[in-house]
């Protein structure tokens, strides 16, 4: 299985860079991982409603571009579905038994994912009511998508 992660902005501290790289690691057994970084926009302190959906706008078409229609895509969204890690397991399980070999999750910036982005994502999906910084969330990204590899492999992994 190919899984492609596409995240607005770079992780800047080296403990994320860090845990980014352990996980990777990791799931070279798993599956193929490709990061794929597009730039971020600066927001302004005091953006107004409309700068804030031009932010999302350009943000948006960044990440367009890097879809392809092969991918089964499941954008990180509040609004989204919520699993535990077994259900999240079962999902990736399903869509390789469905023969979809290339998964790609996206993880927008600090404003979240544009209304096009969510709208060419067939799967949205939650970790959280709550928000997390974007270079945080790729590390418990990577933790869960390993977590589920594992837990597909019925081997240990601590709960």
């Amino acid at each position: 299985m190919k899984i492609t992660i596409i995240a607005v902005g770079k992780v800047k501290e080296k403990f994320y860079r860090e845990a980014v790289a352990e996980f990777s690691k990791r799931l070279s057994r798993y599956c193929k991982l490709e990061i794929l970084e597009v730039s971020d926009e600066k927001t302004p302190d005091a953006a107004s409603e409309r700068e804030e959906e031009l932010i999302l706008e350009k943000e948006g078409e960044r990440i367009l571009r890097l879809l392809k229609p092969e991918m089964q895509v499941y954008a990180l969204a509040i609004q989204g579905e919520s699993f535990d890690s077994p259900g999240f397991a079962a999902a990736i399980e399903k869509e390789g038994i469905q023969g979809n070999s290339w998964l790609c999750f996206v993880i927008g910036g600090s404003l979240g994912l544009s209304r096009q982005v969510l709208d060419k994502s067939p799967h949205k999906i939650s970790f959280s009511a709550m928000t997390f910084p974007h270079q945080l969330m790729r590390v418990i990204l990577l933790e869960q998508i390993y977590r589920a590899f594992r837990i597909i492999s019925k081997e240990p992994y601590h709960k």
